[in-house]
């Protein structure tokens, strides 16, 4: 079986992200695209029963970082999303995915917003391949505990970086 891989053609890996993928709110001096980068990957091991996307910037002054994306419950035949897909509402997304709120407070995608002048910050993306068919969340479970349902049924996950700095 081939490796389970993620990856954009966005941006490169470890490369900085296009201002589409930047946070748009004028409380954070940003005014982004706001859109999610489509998404590929490959080689989900044997037992995927769902997916999930993460996306994560370690990188936050919060002490815990800044979760940007929360999405479950995908399909396990699905290798993708298409860019804009962590819109609200997850039109663009397969049917039953549910998308639970960033740290922003939003439902959906949040993007890049670092402190203006601070060093550049990593995105984790994270596509999750769970053993289970799919987990017990709605949009207004908090991201915590769909975290730690991903994270207590996970098998196998791959990520793919991405950078963004405001000079």
């Amino acid at each position: 079986m081939a490796e389970f891989r993620l990856w954009t053609d966005a941006f490169a890996a470890n490369g900085f992200m296009p201002k589409a993928q930047e946070y748009n709110h004028a409380g954070f001096g940003v005014d982004g695209g706001n859109v999610s980068p489509a998404l590929h990957w490959e080689g989900a091991p044997a037992g995927t029963k769902s997916l999930a996307i993460t996306c994560y910037d370690p990188d936050a002054p919060t002490g815990s970082g800044f979760w940007h994306w929360i999405a479950v419950n995908l399909p396990a035949d699905a290798t993708g999303v298409a860019e804009g897909a962590g819109a609200a509402g997850g039109a663009a997304l397969p049917k039953g995915t549910v998308q639970v709120r960033n740290d922003y407070g939003d439902e959906g995608f949040g993007g890049a917003a670092p402190p203006r002048g601070d060093k550049p910050h990593r995105y984790i993306f994270r596509v999750h391949a769970l053993g289970v068919d799919s987990l017990p969340v709605t949009p207004d479970t908090t991201n915590a505990v769909a975290r730690f349902m991903i994270h207590l049924n996970q098998i196998a996950s791959a990520e793919y970086i991405g950078l963004y700095q405001l000079k």
